[in-house]
């Protein structure tokens, strides 16, 4: 290994952040080291462009199985690796599924943060070397507050996800007074792309009505249709993520377009740019409406522009595009395996 070489630790390497700031970092010349959940199947599918195998020379993408509720894997990492940069982005992120699993997501995303922060306050004691820290927070935890939310707006979280990520936040925010570390706390407002899980409610919105535009689907089913949120590029956010540590000071910040748009205005251009009618394929299902709901976020990421420089790049509009487009193909090669005598089913259980 290059001794001038900066090494980064990913948790949650294999989700769609965590598959951008990969690719992100490879970029800038860094090695990438990513946690993953052992499974039965293989759960890789976003990292299959930029992997490599080890054995090859050259390969600057390794992966090692771990576990947020696992303290000793994460210790074991920390000392194999050896990182300059740690990502914290493992979670339970789906705020519906939350409600279903409170204990699994507190265990995941609240207590899973202090695991990683007790490992890395440790091996920094040990080694005596500096390692930089990224905690992925979530405008969730702005909840039923007012709009806009900055870094200053109380947190008002409702649901088991968001008051598991104030958790999380209040462990960074005391391990870097308590012990000095450097971490830094990314209150990211909503974020997309075409590497969205399929339950999550915009790739949910766009993948059904490709397939439902080429007859492979008939019904696609909505909750709340007037929450508002502020949707970004997730491809632009990652750089956020690194930005902040670069800095010569560890802060918190929120990272957000400056706009809220609500799903049904999702929905709207999304049939718009599919040349369909919605209303004749949409159907509500309170199954899909949470306990308690959060009706409007909007960021004001003024302090990322000023300290960071950092602005989005990708458009609202821009983004529902570019995911109708991908989704759109991807119904058009489903349509063409159904025709030679394959058979799907919608992927994935909805959640709305």
């Amino acid at each position: 290994m290059e001794i001038n070489t900066k090494r980064a630790l990913i948790t949650g390497i294999t989700g769609q952040d965590g598959s951008f700031l990969a690719e992100f970092l490879l970029d800038k010349g860094y090695k990438v080291h990513g946690i993953v959940r052992r499974a039965s199947t293989f759960n890789t599918d976003r990292l299959d462009d930029i992997y490599a195998d080890p054995h090859e020379s050259g390969a600057n993408l390794l992966l090692h199985y771990g576990d947020s509720t696992d303290g000793s894997s994460l210790r074991r990492i920390l000392e194999r690796v050896q990182p300059d940069e740690i990502y914290n982005l493992a979670a339970q992120s789906h705020v519906r599924v939350s409600f279903d699993q409170p204990e699994y997501t507190a265990d995941v995303v609240a207590t899973g943060t202090l695991r990683l922060l007790e490992a890395v306050r440790d091996h920094v004691t040990n080694t005596k070397r500096e390692v930089r820290l990224y905690q992925a927070g979530s405008s969730e935890m702005f909840g039923a507050a007012p709009a806009p939310q900055n870094e200053n707006t109380p947190f008002y979280p409702r649901s088991p996800y968001a008051v598991s990520k104030v958790a999380g936040h209040w462990y960074a925010v005391n391990y870097r007074e308590s012990y000095g570390l450097f971490i830094c706390n990314g209150i990211l407002f909503n974020h997309e792309s075409h590497r969205r899980g399929e339950t999550f409610v915009t790739r949910k919105i766009t993948r059904a009505l490709g397939r439902i535009k080429l007859g492979l689907q008939e019904k696609l089913y909505l909750g709340n249709l007037d929450s508002r949120r502020d949707w970004g590029y997730a491809g632009d956010y990652v750089e956020a993520m690194w930005l902040m540590l670069q800095q010569r000071t560890p802060e918190d910040f929120v990272i957000a377009t400056g706009e809220s748009h609500s799903v049904e205005e999702f929905l709207n251009l999304s049939a718009e740019f599919l040349d369909m009618d919605w209303r004749k394929v949409v159907e509500l299902d309170p199954r899909y409406l949470r306990p308690t709901e959060v009706d409007h976020l909007l960021g004001d990421g003024t302090k990322a522009l000023t300290k960071l420089g950092w602005r989005p790049k990708v458009t609202f509009q821009n983004l529902v595009r570019l995911m109708v487009d991908h989704d759109l193909e991807l119904a058009r090669q489903e349509q063409t395996l159904t025709r030679a005598g394959h058979h799907f089913k919608p992927r994935g259980v909805s959640h709305g």
